[in-house]
């Protein structure tokens, strides 16, 4: 990986060219279901910071705490020279490692991976004020796309926070593990964060706030897509609905209906009938048993390093190195 300290990378992402495969394949099966990426748009993304600070919103917050507290511990533990964060926004969270890293290595490279421009020139212009020792390399594009240009000769720390894995449904997450492996060299290291099971009321609240904002961050997504194909997706038509699925262990993020409409996508000359109550999922937020967890990794050649949480239990941070293949 080369390139000016402050270097900015832009991949090609274009939505609308993925739109009939992602989109209109999950919004024509049953259950119906959109790409969760697709949340985030600028207004999405903005939402989204919104609700990282509301009081029912433990997760953010947490997972900040433990990591301040355990920066130090895990640079320490993982000798690197290169911090990877995998979709990274403004890459607020990750100042402590940073810190820890120019606090015991005077030096390093910061390459933040994520779909949002802004939150990586944010990223940049705090660490050009903030940071000067660290050399910034961003990029602008998915993770899979971020995972094939990092020199995987250099020892790197992968950073992937939030509990973003609680995105994935089980192939996404075989499939994400799979590729991050086939990425990594024998000197690099995983940092994950993860929601824990806990009290259901605790993670109902979490999805529910009582200022509707995750309920307009949801229901956002079908404004995005309106934007991008011309389709008449109504959020007068429609209201939010979320429930923690026990048996699977996650929220799961609904569209309803609220009458029996068409829903027109002009571009692709088709259309279908949504009916009255019929759901659309948008998102789902799994949650996880660490030690479990550590144990599904092991298939991947990560093994678990550190194990760091808060008092509550609530959220785990796991620091996991690559095996030799």
């Amino acid at each position: 990986m080369n390139g000016s300290p402050l270097a900015l990378d832009r991949a090609e992402l274009d939505d609308r060219a993925e739109f009939k495969d992602a989109v209109l394949s999950g919004l024509q099966r049953a259950p119906r279901a959109i790409p969760a990426k697709f949340l985030y748009d600028v207004r999405g993304s903005a939402l989204f910071d919104a609700i990282c600070e509301l009081p029912e919103y433990y997760l953010t917050r947490t997972e900040e705490a433990i990591l301040e507290r355990a920066a130090a511990d895990v640079i320490a533990a993982a000798p690197v020279e290169c911090i990877v964060e995998l979709g990274a926004g403004s890459a607020k969270k990750t100042t402590h490692l940073l810190t820890a890293q120019i606090q015991q290595r005077k030096t390093g490279i910061f390459a933040p991976i994520d779909v949002s421009l802004p939150g990586l020139i944010l990223s940049r212009e705090f660490n050009r004020t903030h940071l000067p020792q660290i050399k910034f390399h961003g990029l602008h594009a998915r993770y899979e796309e971020g995972f094939a240009s990092i020199d995987r000769n250099l020892p790197t720390l992968f950073v992937f926070l939030g509990s973003t894995i609680g995105n994935f449904n089980a192939a996404s997450f075989v499939r994400f593990f799979s590729q991050l492996s086939d990425a990594t060299g024998p000197n690099d290291f995983l940092l994950l964060g993860a929601d824990r099971t806990k009290d259901i009321r605790v993670l109902e609240r979490a999805y529910a706030d009582s200022q509707g904002l995750t309920a307009e961050f949801i229901l956002n997504v079908f404004v995005h897509i309106n934007g991008l194909v011309g389709s008449n997706f109504d959020l007068a038509k429609m209201r939010y609905h979320s429930w923690y699925n026990s048996e699977w262990q996650q929220i799961e993020m609904y569209a309803v209906s609220n009458a029996a409409q068409e829903i027109r996508f002009p571009s692709f000359n088709t259309s279908f009938r949504w009916e009255k109550n019929d759901r659309i999922l948008a998102e789902i937020s799994r949650k996880f048993d660490p030690e479990r967890l550590q144990q599904q990794l092991r298939f991947f050649n990560l093994h678990a390093v550190r194990h760091f949480t808060d008092p509550n239990d609530w959220f785990s941070l796991l620091l996991f190195k690559k095996a030799a293949d």
